[in-house]
């Protein structure tokens, strides 16, 4: 498909900060690799990002855009396919200008590093990749591209994202606190919102064919999984417990418990095809005082909250772990590294790094009560040093510093504070 049929079908869904990111490195040497979930909005992206350059002037003839993953690739297309190809490509553009490189979930392509690597060598062309596992920066790309690439994580709509896709689809006038009602029952998968305003039943439609795709295709095929009913049963039992803390035997023994008997060696090894396949996020467990924790347990994620509430019959109750869900995605969307606190007798959501900075954070539905209240500032009030504290909460009432520099926070204000 030439790039001009690809650019027709673009979706405009504003992606600004990752927009951003990639024009800042549009004329360095690095080969950009947006990685993240499937259907997460890749594609887009980069169709949106070769659409900018057109815009700037810059010809058809200088942009080669690949998918792989379209039915009408053939079922043995290889790396010596894929460089012929190109080779034609670059010899019908213009040899002035720069030559740019769209290759869309290129880990379908047997040996693909191996032409990666050369277009790298070529001068004056750029080279932007996508894919939906995390074996594409290991093993041969690390090796042919080691310190030549950058890795641009892609994650669901954020909320600010969300509600400017909204607003563009002619849904005006909604409360923000309705917008985020909704945002954290059905998530932000950009193609949710292709069904129109986002409603249970296309919801539960569209997640579930994203979810048996992403577990068929990016996890058990490409980690030889052949148990698929065990899998399904392990990733929903995560999704939906997601802010619990767990180890890996932990859930082996209560799914055997339930009626599937399965070990933890196997539970582990389909927790970390999850993993790579950026369905699901792991924050470990690390003492903040006395002794540090031997045995760390994990909190795991779902990507996207629509997947929380898809095996959770997306019930309405829960505000409190939704919450935590759209705190701890986000965070990594601003590109914290992001763990569970454990200090003397509680525990800090989020403790969240970034370089130098770092800041804690609790999540809680409301503030109101005032046990609640007391517990979620006790775990903060424990700490000793000075990086910043928050309580990310839901009600508009409880928002302030209290004395001791604590800032609640209301959930719509942090979210939008990009």
């Amino acid at each position: 498909m030439s790039y001009s049929e690809h650019l027709a079908t673009s979706v405009s869904i504003p992606r600004r900060a990752l927009m951003r990111n990639l024009m800042q490195r549009d004329k360095t040497d690095e080969v950009k690799v947006l990685i993240g979930v499937r259907r997460c909005g890749k594609s887009t992206l980069m169709r949106q990002y070769a659409k900018r350059l057109a815009d700037d002037g810059m010809p058809a003839t200088n942009m080669f855009f690949k998918r792989f993953d379209d039915f009408d690739i053939p079922l043995d297309y290889d790396a010596a396919d894929l460089y012929e190809e190109l080779q034609h490509a670059i010899a019908q553009s213009d040899a002035a200008k720069p030559f740019y490189v769209f290759l869309d979930e290129i880990q379908d392509v047997p040996q693909w590093e191996r032409v990666v690597r050369r277009l790298h060598t070529r001068s004056n062309t750029h080279v932007t990749i996508t894919g939906s596992n995390a074996r594409l920066l290991s093993g041969d790309l690390a090796t042919y591209l080691a310190g030549r690439y950058v890795e641009i994580p892609v994650y669901p709509l954020s909320f600010s994202e969300y509600m400017e896709y909204r607003q563009l689809l002619g849904d005006t006038g909604i409360p923000t606190d309705d917008l985020l009602a909704d945002y954290m029952r059905f998530g932000g998968m950009p193609g949710l919102l292709k069904y129109g305003l986002p409603t249970e039943e296309n919801a539960r439609q569209f997640l579930e064919d994203v979810y048996r795709s992403i577990v068929v295709k990016d996890v058990a095929e490409r980690s030889g999984i052949r148990d698929i009913a065990a899998l399904s049963k392990v990733s929903r039992y995560l999704f939906a417990t997601s802010g619990n803390l767990f180890s890996v035997r932990n859930v082996a023994n209560t799914l055997k418990s339930a009626g599937l008997g399965i070990a933890p060696k196997t539970v582990d090894a389909q927790v970390d095809a999850l993993e790579r396949a950026f369905v699901i996020y792991r924050a470990e467990q690390t003492g903040l005082s006395g002794k540090q924790i031997l045995r760390p347990t994990n909190k795991y994620y779902p990507v996207d909250n629509g997947f929380r509430n898809l095996a959770n019959g997306f019930t309405s109750k829960d505000f409190g772990a939704q919450l935590e869900g759209v705190v701890y995605m986000e965070l990594r969307r601003r590109g914290y590294m992001v763990r569970v606190g454990a200090v003397t007798g509680g525990e800090i959501d989020f403790v969240a790094s970034r370089g130098s900075d770092r800041r804690y954070i609790q999540v809680t539905a409301t503030m109101l009560d005032e046990s609640v209240r007391e517990r979620e500032l006790a775990s903060l009030r424990a700490l000793s040093d000075a990086f910043p504290r928050y309580v990310i909460t839901l009600d508009s009432f409880s928002a302030g510093t209290t004395e001791d520099g604590i800032r609640i926070v209301r959930a719509t204000d942090w979210l939008a504070d990009e």
